[in-house]
């Protein structure tokens, strides 16, 4: 095969797949609708099984239904005839994905199932297969041809398999009402998470590490303090509460001019005393589009007039949030 046959059988794999997708879409029935509607329903888990390649797109449904709403795992069919069955209960629905309808890992479970009194649903291509005969729900693929080119490769079955698996996924998550606050909160560690569950407060230097000085300081004290703290700003605070600020651009103006000295020059004479602030419950995600709007690099934390602490736009972007 030259260069431009290799890109030919490309794309005909893409179309032949494509089509595959496009005449499931079309079979859609209220086979579908009743699936959804009873893992809505569920009041246990939704396991998936399938054995070899419909087990590894089994694994991804699994997870997609777990990070959108649906308690869900995969259940390897060899290792369920081994005791994993156990984590099977009579309110649990057990998802069986099988082209043929007659993989033998699979409908070796049916007996099993039948007696724990968990709820069957067969997705197959084959509607006089032993799985579709034996379940409770089914949906039967339509005709299609599979990718491969001697018609027998899963790949336009496992496909169409992958999609039909999230279209239950995703129509469940809708009528569940999750949102992006909930996908939030199942994903903690990415970016989307961060975005939504991360504070200020969660972020900010506090403590030892917030530069604080209080008012009618020295320069020279200041200059100590940004130097120490390395956060490019001081806080200037009378008792607890904020009074102004200064950063590391006033330091330069104040150094250019020669007549500022360091040892008698008070900070309240060069300080910003009414800097922006942000308060600890705002979300990071918030604060970095305020900083960036007014390009400014760090922010004193405020709560009721209260110093709380200091964010730096480089600390929100280091925990990973991003516009």
């Amino acid at each position: 095969m030259n260069e431009t046959d290799i890109i030919a059988e490309g794309r005909k794999l893409f179309d032949t797949e494509i089509r595959a997708l496009e005449i499931t879409r079309n079979a859609l029935d209220e086979n579908f609708i009743k699936i959804v509607n009873l893992i809505v329903n569920c009041k246990g888990k939704v396991i998936i099984t399938g054995m070899g390649k419909p087990g590894h797109i089994g694994t991804k449904i699994s997870a997609t239904m777990s990070s959108l709403g649906t308690p869900s795992f995969f259940l390897h069919p060899a290792e369920a005839q081994h005791g994993d069955l156990g984590m099977v209960r009579d309110d649990d629905i057990v998802i069986a994905i099988s082209f043929s309808g007659e993989s033998e890992e699979v409908t070796k479970l049916i007996p099993s199932l039948k007696i724990i009194g968990a709820t069957l649903v067969g997705i197959s291509g084959n509607p006089k297969s032993t799985l579709i005969q034996n379940s409770d729900y089914s949906f039967v693929f339509p005709p299609f041809r599979e990718a491969c080119a001697m018609n027998l490769a899963p790949t336009s079955s496992t496909t169409v398999a992958l999609a039909f698996g999230d279209a239950l996924a995703v129509c469940a998550s809708k009528i569940y009402g999750f949102n992006e606050e909930n996908f939030a909160l199942f994903h903690p560690a990415g970016s989307l998470g961060k975005k939504l569950l991360y504070t200020v407060g969660d972020i900010m230097h506090k403590g030892e590490e917030n530069p604080v000085i209080h008012s009618g300081a020295l320069l020279r004290d200041a200059i100590l303090v940004m130097s120490k703290k390395a956060l490019g700003i001081v806080n200037i605070v009378d008792g607890n509460k904020l009074k102004g600020v200064f950063t590391d651009g006033d330091l330069r103006r104040a150094l250019s001019n020669e007549k500022i000295d360091v040892y008698t020059v008070t900070i309240n004479s060069l300080m910003s005393s009414q800097p922006f602030t942000v308060e600890s419950k705002v979300l990071a995600v918030e604060a970095l589009k305020k900083m960036k709007d007014k390009n400014i690099s760090a922010l004193p934390v405020v709560d009721d007039g209260i110093l709380q602490g200091t964010i730096r736009i480089n600390d929100i972007i280091s925990a990973g949030i991003v516009l």
